[in-house]
């Protein structure tokens, strides 16, 4: 294995490790929708683990097809249904979950599939943008609570998801081929990853403050 699969292949364990840990600490909380869409992503890279390292094209299917599914529906619905637990109070039942899953399957296997051919990479960009206008109202609740830091880092998880979203079938940054760090798939996988880490402290930061407004309020109704 040369340096660059190696980097490749550590960038993609790194990935797989931060969304298995982040995904199960999710689901813990019973926000099952971002958990296993996190979950998700860590087959996903766990198989391009195994597709750098051996270039087994069963893996690299696997991968890409679930690679597919987070970059058009698993983040920007998923994941998004998933954080309005804290910002709008959604708390959707099992059924309601297992129907987002299927169908978001169902629309994987039509992109997959060649429905837009031409006009994939636009999709893509468009939901991920989607996802980030929502991302900037979490950003802007996390200000007026007064959660400083975790507004920086959630702002700079979406700035840098937003730019490998859109460069990351437009635009071919020089020597990719041959750079070991500085190439494309090292730069999308190390973001997702602080992606995955930056949400989870911004989501248990607004969850304090919606349990301490819930005890508030029981204390202001409880009958003097």
């Amino acid at each position: 294995m040369d340096h660059r699969s190696l980097v490749l292949c550590l960038s993609s364990a790194t990935l797989a490790m931060t969304a298995g840990i982040y995904g199960f600490k999710f689901v813990r909380k019973r926000n099952f929708l971002i958990g296993i869409e996190w979950w998700i992503v860590t087959i996903s890279a766990s198989n391009a683990v195994i597709f750098f390292a051996t270039e087994s094209p069963v893996s690299y299917f696997i991968s890409h097809f679930l690679d597919a599914f987070s970059r058009g529906f698993g983040m920007p619905v998923i994941a998004v249904a998933g954080l309005m637990a804290v910002t709008h109070g959604y708390r959707p039942s099992m059924r309601q979950d297992v129907t987002l899953f299927v169908l978001a399957t169902l629309g994987t296997i039509a992109l997959v599939a060649g429905v837009l051919q031409h006009a994939l990479p636009y999709f893509y960009v468009a939901m991920w943008t989607l996802m980030s206008i929502y991302l900037a109202g979490f950003v802007w609740r996390l200000v007026r609570a007064g959660h400083a830091l975790h507004a920086l880092t959630t702002t700079i998880a979406l700035v840098a998801s937003q730019a490998i979203a859109c460069i990351y079938d437009f635009y071919k940054i020089p020597g990719e081929e041959t750079n070991v760090v500085f190439n494309f798939y090292v730069l999308a996988l190390l973001t997702w990853s602080y992606l995955t880490v930056a949400l989870y402290y911004a989501y248990c930061a607004l969850e304090r403050d919606a349990g301490r407004s819930s005890a508030n309020a029981s204390v202001l109704s409880y009958p003097k």
